[in-house]
């Protein structure tokens, strides 16, 4: 689903939201889409905003598979744009509300033998501000990204 509503001062809003199934295919799917729908919005393929955006938001939807997959249930996708304001906020709500991320000054790096935890550590350092909370009218946890728009 998507919309854009002109606010009363004539910014425009640009919002995508979907729900995709929790698994590998559906954070795939939902990489893809996102790519497509940046581009529609200006901004383009292979410019820095739109790689770095894509990147966090496959790290975020990889990890509502992974640490919040409850079967049965999907995750939701929410991206969304105000310009100019130059960013462009990334939600992905999952239905595990015990399995919580640190909070983003705890972050560590993993032992070098580990073979996962850097995910977060990427987001950290391609994202302006990121964080996350409980899941609004449900069960679960909403991860969210605020990545520049404009390089």
């Amino acid at each position: 689903m998507t919309n854009q509503p002109v606010l009363a001062d004539g910014t425009l809003t640009r919002t995508f939201e979907m729900r995709f199934t929790s698994t590998p295919r559906g954070a795939r799917l939902a990489r893809r889409l996102a790519a497509h729908r940046l581009d529609a919005w200006g901004i383009p393929y292979g410019t820095r905003p739109h790689d770095e955006t894509v990147l966090v938001l496959g790290e975020l939807t990889a990890n509502a598979v992974r640490h919040g997959h409850v079967p049965g249930r999907d995750f939701h996708l929410l991206l969304h744009v105000t310009a100019p304001c130059g960013t462009v906020r990334i939600e992905v709500a999952d239905s595990r509300g015990e399995r919580t991320p640190p909070e983003p000054e705890e972050l560590r790096a993993p032992d070098g033998e580990d073979t996962g935890g850097r995910g977060l550590l990427l987001v950290a350092a391609l994202a302006e501000r990121w964080g996350w909370h409980p899941r609004p009218g449900g069960p679960g946890k909403t991860v969210w990204a605020e990545c520049p728009s404009v390089g």
